[in-house]
């Protein structure tokens, strides 16, 4: 796998950054830079794992690449859970992000389960 962005989980990540990435901006102050800040970051590395696991010569690193990518997705499920907690984010923001970071995580374990080798003989939906 060498183009990034023939993947379907990289595109949907990659969409979900962004927009992780707006809902941050919009929580203006200091007060909540702490949880800004650690809510875009895992949001950031999702797609940026899966696209330096693209780069990486052997099925082994791309499936390590993509296991620390589900890692930053899971973060970010919490961190979204302290600013939604700490109302700093509304509730249809929540559950809008919230929802879109369980489907990148699923379309991460079916990749992954493809490229370890565990199950999938097909290519998963996530490649196209």
């Amino acid at each position: 796998m060498s183009d990034y962005r023939k993947l379907k989980v990289w595109r949907k990540a990659h969409s979900l950054a962004m927009n992780v990435y707006r809902a941050g901006d919009a929580m203006r102050g200091n007060r909540h830079a702490a949880v800004r800040t650690q809510m875009v970051r895992p949001a950031l590395s999702i797609p940026t794992n899966i696209v330096e696991g693209t780069g990486k010569q052997s099925r082994r690193e791309f499936a390590r690449f993509l296991r620390i990518a589900l890692g930053s997705g899971t973060e970010l499920e919490y961190h979204l859970l302290v600013a939604h907690d700490i109302k700093a984010m509304s509730a249809t923001d929540y559950a809008s992000l919230k929802r879109q970071t369980v489907e990148v995580k699923k379309m991460l374990h079916a990749l992954l389960a493809f490229v370890a080798g565990n199950g999938a003989k097909q290519s998963p939906e996530v490649v196209t």
